[in-house]
């Protein structure tokens, strides 16, 4: 005959699990109550031992805190001296641009034309005509005079240097 179950719930059939989990064995109680004798020393060695571990933890909280404070406070550091960099180099660009304008207008104005024009306008100055112009003919000799005076050096030297110049004959 066919094995065929029609099974009639919704849910399909349990599979019994080949691994079957052991239970833990606890030794079994005894009827009679076991009397705990601590004393004050033992549960002040526990009370210690616990704040001891907490004070750890505490301690290693606030370390953390700490370096983390430290580096928030380099990065905030780092931050201002890259904006205060920037806005000096922006200033720097705007003096250069500023040079460069005042060194093309000061070479316009050392034009030969502009000059002559500053001239005649403001100090209403004129060109020399051929009648005011004078020669002089100079004679060709060296006009340098040598010094009529003797020029005497003084001696820098101190009481030591004298005498052994004195002893040396220099």
């Amino acid at each position: 005959m066919a094995y065929n179950r029609y099974q009639y719930e919704t849910s399909p059939r349990k599979i019994q699990p080949e691994y079957r989990p052991q239970q833990k064995k606890y030794p079994k109680k005894s009827t009679a109550k076991k009397t705990k004798v601590t004393s004050k020393k033992q549960i002040n060695k526990k009370q210690k031992r616990e704040l001891k571990v907490e004070v750890k933890v505490i301690i290693y909280i606030a370390i953390g805190f700490a370096i983390l404070l430290a580096i928030s406070y380099r990065n905030s550091v780092i931050n201002e001296k890259f904006t205060q960099n920037k806005s000096l180099k922006s200033s720097l660009a705007a003096i250069q641009k500023e040079n460069e304008q005042l060194e093309v207008s000061i070479e316009n104005s050392l034009n030969l034309k502009t000059i002559e024009q500053s001239a005649r306008e403001l100090l209403g100055m004129q060109k020399l005509e051929k009648s005011q112009t004078v020669y002089i003919n100079l004679p060709k000799q060296d006009y340098i005079q040598p010094a009529s005076e003797e020029i005497v050096e003084e001696d820098n030297t101190n009481l030591w240097q004298k005498i052994i110049k004195f002893i040396t004959g220099k």
